[in-house]
């Protein structure tokens, strides 16, 4: 019986993290210990890199989700430890584990198999207590809000205009929608109020595009808490929450690093959803990453239509970044779902399905092709799949423009990915790829909107009622207008209707609202019935996860 992740991660030969900082030019009195194997990077360090040239980015993201599985931060570790054996220097950069899909449906994200990064506990749980500050910031909002009703709000705030809800690192329904300052007058004003996850915050949002700590106040200062009667906005700073709030964040903004299972250096830092928000590590991370590596293999949530699309909009646009080359996960068992197969029949051989189910990554070749950017299909094998099935894969791929690599990460580690690396290098050294973002600043967000919708989801239009539209020219008038947006949809299709699978095309986009994230420089449009609170499914993952006798956590995976 194979040895499951968290088997695997256990046995890992760790080295200490002043070594594998040593390995990137990371000096050992750079590094703010977390334990011996898990440490911060100092700030003073990262802008001692500001002259230094950058290395080439390359980012992976994968076809639409299905249960069967795609494997994408797998991928990202095992692409990265393929091309340090082929003699690069190379660094991942992932995003940080949410604590409600650990304990919820999904499990955590740090890899499978040999193509781990390590501790892969601590990574997938409290880590080093960044979600908990993003946490307490925004909720320390929440209370200068509530505080502010209290006191005389002398700032004319409607409490049925306040857009700052609460968050909560977990999957919790019970909270979407509440009612707080009940009890009587010693309480404060009743009014409805709610609680996101955390990593749906504007404040993880801003804490992964800010530059530096600077920027991070002064985008924590331009967060729209809410409007007067007459439609002003009201912002943070107006209630002086930007520099207690950027004092919670002042550790937490400083990357983490670990290692994988190949000791090759990881940043992981920061981890907003890219459903509901836009699905990137941070910019800091990134950024320093560049400056330390030959290469940086990152990735953005779900699938291409998700992530990738607000990687290349919102932060490649607003850092300043060029990526090189891009990496598409697939599997012969989640093509073949995008082909009509149910999860029971995925064992048993179906080439037919395989080719209806490459529409769905013909697709996405596509539009990482309209950004100007080199693709490349890595096929994360399984032992169920055949040789015809994985050969129908790389021809269809092929004829799409886009060299398909078979890869066995999850048994080999590294040793599986270095043929994909080989390609990669290829890519990258080729100098083909001239990124482009998919609209201009200039246009109007309902047309940014409906241009996302249109090029990549493949839509025939959007729809919205009179609410929407008013917001759309409110904020247009705000002088919010030149912001990208941030589409907030299922992932489990490119339309609106999760059970929607391959690529659909001549479909509708509902537009519920628009939620004005100022200090993240970005419009979130919140589409069909997508929640920014999700729930428990009705076996979660947390009904499985225990200590056993020797203190050693079990069923994490």
């Amino acid at each position: 019986m194979p040895k499951s992740d968290i088997e695997i991660a256990r046995e890992a030969t760790m080295q200490p993290i002043n070594e594998i900082g040593e390995r990137i030019g990371i000096p050992a009195d750079a590094l703010l210990h977390y334990g011996p194997t898990k440490a911060k990077v100092s700030y003073e360090f990262i802008n001692s890199l500001k002259n230094k040239r950058d290395g080439k980015l390359i980012l992976v993201t994968a076809i639409t989700p299905t249960p069967a599985g795609e494997g994408k931060t797998t991928t990202s570790v095992g692409l990265t430890d393929g091309l340090n054996r082929i003699g690069k220097k190379v660094v991942v950069c992932l995003r940080e584990p949410s604590l409600g899909p650990c304990f919820g449906m999904k499990g955590g994200a740090a890899g499978g198999g040999y193509a781990q990064v390590v501790p892969m506990e601590d990574i997938n749980l409290h880590f080093t207590g960044d979600f908990h500050a993003i946490g307490v910031a925004h909720n320390l909002l929440s209370a200068l809000i509530d505080n502010h009703f209290y006191w005389g709000n002398k700032l004319g705030i409607d409490a049925r205009r306040v857009g700052w809800k609460r968050v909560v690192d977990m999957n919790d329904r019970a909270l979407r929608q509440i009612t707080c300052n009940l009890g009587g007058i010693a309480n404060g004003f009743p009014r409805e109020d709610g609680f996101d996850i955390t990593v749906a915050s504007e404040i993880m949002a801003i804490f992964c595009l800010a530059t530096d700590l600077d920027d991070l106040t002064k985008r924590i200062g331009n967060i729209v808490v809410g409007f007067t009667r007459d439609r002003k906005p009201v912002v943070a700073k107006q209630l002086k929450g930007h520099g207690p709030m950027a004092v919670l964040l002042k550790d937490a903004l400083m990357p983490n690093l670990v290692q994988t299972l190949e000791n090759n250096p990881a940043f992981i830092h920061g981890g907003p959803f890219a459903n509901i928000a836009h699905g990137c590590n941070s910019v800091v991370a990134t950024k320093t990453a560049l400056k330390l590596a030959d290469y940086v293999i990152t990735e953005a949530g779900f699938g291409a239509d998700l992530g990738a699309e607000k990687f290349f909009d919102i932060k490649c646009r607003k850092a300043n970044l060029k990526p090189s080359a891009v990496v598409i996960v697939a599997t012969v068992r989640a093509l073949k779902m995008h082909g009509g197969v149910g999860k029971s029949d995925l064992d048993r051989e179906n080439v037919a399905a395989v080719k209806k189910g490459c529409e769905n990554l013909g697709r996405h070749i596509k539009n990482i092709k309209s950004f100007g950017v080199i693709p490349l299909v890595a096929i994360n094998s399984f032992i169920t799949d055949t040789r015809k099935e994985l050969n129908a894969i790389k021809v269809l791929a092929k004829k799409l423009g886009a060299e398909a690599v078979i890869c066995s990460h999850w048994a080999d580690g590294g040793a599986g990915t270095e043929e994909l690396a080989r390609q990669v290098v290829k890519v990258v050294e080729s100098g083909k790829s001239k990124f482009k973002p998919l609209y201009p600043d200039a246009m109007k967000l309902e047309d940014k909107v409906r241009t996302v919708a249109q090029k990549i989801y493949g839509a025939k239009d959007i729809s919205f009622d009179a609410n929407v539209a008013r917001q759309f020219a409110d904020f247009e008038a705000g002088g919010y207008g030149r912001f990208p947006v941030c589409m907030a949809k299922t992932q489990y299709s490119f339309s609106t209707d999760p059970n929607a699978k391959g690529a659909p095309k001549g479909f509708t986009v509902p537009i519920r609202e628009l939620r004005l994230s100022a200090g993240a420089e970005f419009v979130v449009v919140v589409t069909g019935d997508i929640m920014t609170m999700p729930g428990l499914p009705s076996m979660p993952a947390a009904n499985n996860i225990y200590l056993n006798k020797k203190g050693q956590i079990e069923g994490l995976f």
